[in-house]
This record gives structure tokens, sequence and C-alpha cells, in this order.
């Protein structure tokens, strides 16, 4: 049966956002959470923390919240009784904002209660009440039914709780990187108070942690194993596109199904062979090993440079041109964007590397990359002193890698398109 719709508005859908509003209302009278038998209404808590000078910004989610939750339900009122699309728009808006309000409540209730001194110390999030519980289900269920209201496709919902899923571990991180309470485990999502003394703690030079050389040492291997790699790449599919001899698909066959076995496998052999000859425990062995198996990541490369027209280089030919100047000045210059891909996968790879490092390097800590020393960091014996750091330490080696490759981005993109057609 199709829905009644006037003047592009959905009347059931409306009529359902309308109801779902008055029970989110409801819901702010109903038992918000409580701990052995003592309870408080959503309202109760707003007034304690507009009564209360030390709630700070976390609190002020309880007043902005309750506030947002009696304008959605009077815009639902009136639109119930006088319908307009542009006034369901506001209304979606409202909700959003209201929406977000109350599913932050889940993280910031536990900081927020300990600062005014409800259930201090003891409020654990099994303690909300079904006020709450109540209230969250009823406001994405006014978000929805508005925005199908009119026919606002309601995937947005889908992708914006996705994306703070998927945001959520990361902002924690950012969090516990500037967090002035140290411990591994707390009770409570945002902070209680704010510091940079995590990251001066990572460079002083009393330090317990050599986190300054750690880093040094991943950005030489990164360094020189980028540059190995993209020279050694690149000559290998420039000749695997450009040239025909024998055995040639054979080799690419083979080469292939090598690289589609993980690389440590082999690394208790290589690691004998390293000790064999002196390179455990060095950074240079590391930077060997890297290279010597680049060649295996040719096909990517290789794709890009069979979509350069052929009558170039025949062309070049004619004229006198060798190989290598073909190569050098023709198509690596009209190749900038798989160039651009190859250095920054080239680089990211050793940069972020746990495994062949940990098994090549051992114990020798100066010799460390920052990968293999953060995880060094999160051992029992140190987590819970050191947790904060290792935060911090994080998100120093994550942001390098973020600036550039936002900056290469779009050389990024269509390095993978070109591939792609080839």
């Amino acid at each position: 049966m199709k829905e009644k719709t006037i003047l592009g508005i959905n009347l059931k859908q409306r009529k359902i956002a309308f109801i779902a509003a008055l029970v989110m209302l409801i819901s702010t009278f109903l038992p918000f959470a409580g701990v052995r038998g003592d309870t408080k209404m959503l309202w109760a808590v707003a007034f304690a923390v507009l009564g209360s000078g030390e709630a700070g910004f976390l609190g002020s989610l309880y007043l902005a919240a309750a506030i947002c939750i009696v304008i959605s339900a009077a815009c639902g009122a009136f639109l119930f009784a006088k319908p307009s699309i542009k006034g369901v728009r506001v209304w979606i808006v409202i909700q959003a904002v209201e929406t977000v309000f109350a599913t932050m409540l889940l993280f910031a209730s536990k900081g927020v209660f300990d600062r005014i001194g409800i259930f201090t110390g003891k409020f654990m999030a099994k303690d909300f009440g079904i006020g709450f519980w109540l209230l969250l289900i009823a406001s994405y269920v006014t978000l929805h039914a508005a925005m199908k209201t009119i026919k606002v496709h309601p995937g947005y919902i889908v992708l914006v709780i996705l994306s703070v899923i998927w945001l959520f571990p990361i902002l924690w991180i950012i969090l516990t990187a500037f967090r002035a309470e140290s411990g591994y485990y707390v009770g409570y999502f945002f902070p209680k108070g704010l510091t940079l003394d995590n990251f001066k703690n990572l460079f002083t030079n009393d330090a317990v942690i050599p986190f300054g050389r750690w880093w040094l040492n991943t950005f030489i291997i990164a360094i020189f194993t980028c540059i190995l790699n993209t020279i050694i790449i690149l000559m290998t599919s420039y000749v695997l596109s450009r040239t025909r001899f024998r055995s040639r698909v054979t080799l690419m066959k083979i080469m292939m199904i090598i690289g589609m076995f993980p690389g440590f496998m082999s690394m208790v052999a290589v690691y004998n062979i390293l000790k064999g000859i002196g390179m455990a425990q060095t950074l240079v062995s590391l930077i060997i090993v890297s290279a010597a198996g680049a060649a295996m990541g040719y096909y990517i490369c290789k794709g890009f440079f069979d979509t350069i027209p052929k009558s170039m280089d025949e062309a070049a030919i004619i004229d006198g041109a060798t190989r290598w100047q073909i190569f050098t000045r023709i198509t690596i210059p009209l190749s900038k964007p798989i160039i651009i891909y190859t250095i920054l996968t080239s680089f990211i790879g050793p940069w972020g590397d746990y495994i062949f490092p940990s098994m090549v390097l051992g114990d020798k800590q100066n010799s460390y990359t920052v990968a293999l020393g953060l995880k060094w960091l999160t051992d029992f014996q140190r987590i819970d002193s050191y947790y904060t750091q290792f935060a911090a330490g994080s998100l120093l080696v994550s942001v390098p890698i973020v600036i550039l490759f936002i900056c290469l981005q779009r050389f990024y993109v269509e390095g993978l398109s070109g591939s792609v057609k080839g």
C-alpha cells in the first residue's frame, strides 16, 4: 500500500518521528542512571552540572542534550500541525545534533559524574537506566523517521555510525596521548586533565625511552628502502613492459606466485643467513632484505607503463635514442603518478613494519624501530607506566605519514587508475 504524501511530506513517517520525539522527551523524566538504588533523571544531572563549576566542557553536553531534546520535540509538534519541507529540514539538523550529544553521553558520563560528585568512583556503563537507553534509541528513530519524511536517504545515518566506529580508536589514542592521568585502564573516555608531558618525556635527555633514536632509525631505514625499492621496481617494470625475451611470461608468473606467499614464511631462513654473514641486529640488514625482494612488486608499475604508447619508444629509437635514454627522458617524465605511488608504498612499508625487525634486531634496543619500540612499551611490566607515552609516540609516528599521504593523494589515485587501465 502506497504511503500518503502531501506537499512532498510522508505523513506516516512524520507521525512516527513525532511519536519518537515525544518518547525521547518522556525518557528525560525516567531514571537516567543509578548506583545501588540512588537513581537520577537526566534533568537532575543537567541541573547538577549547571550548579557545579567543575563539570567543564563535558558537563555542558547534558545541558546541550536536554535543550536539543525540548527543541526537537517542539519542532515535531509544530510540524505535525503545520507541515513544511523547510521546517522538516531544520528539524533533521536539530535532531542530528541531539543524537550526537546523546551518543556522547555514553562516553562522557563517567568523567562528568566524578567531577561533580555524583556516583563518585562507582559508576559504570551498566549503571545507565532505562531513561538513557530509551533516549538513545528514540533519538535514532526520530532522526531516521524525520529523514524519511522528506525522502532523505537514511543510509547517511549508517555511514555516520560507521564513521564514528572507525574514528573511535583514533580519537581514543589522541585523547590518551594528551591525558594527564597515568595508567593503562581508566573507566572514562575523556581525560580529566590534559598535558603535553607525554610528548616531552619521549625526547628528554634523561628519558628511559630512547624514542628519538627509534624514530631516527625508522626514518633512515624508510628513506634508504624507499630509494632502493623505487629504483628497482621502476627498472624491473620497464624491462618487463617494454622488452621481449625468452621465458619473460614464465618469469612474471613465477615472481607473482612467489609474491603471494607472506614474507614472514622465510624470516627464520633469512635471519640465519644474516647471522652467518655477521649482519644480524643491524639496520643495514633490514634495508638489504627489503630491497632484495622489491622486484616482485612490479605488477602495478608495469600496468602503468603498458598504458604509455609504444609508438613513442619506436620514434625515439628511429632518432637514435638508447633504451636508457628512452627510460630516463620519456618514460619517467610521463610516469609521475606511478612514481609517487611507488615512493609512498616503499616508504610506508618499512615505516610501520614490526614482524621482520622483531626477528632481526632481537634485544638490541638502540637499533629498534618505532614499531618495535612502541610494542616494547606495551609489555605487561611497563604498560601501566608508559601507556600514555605509547599513545603519544603512536601519534607522532602517524602524523608524518598522514601529511605525506594528504599531500600526494592525487598522484596516488592517478597511479592506481593508470595501472588499472593497463
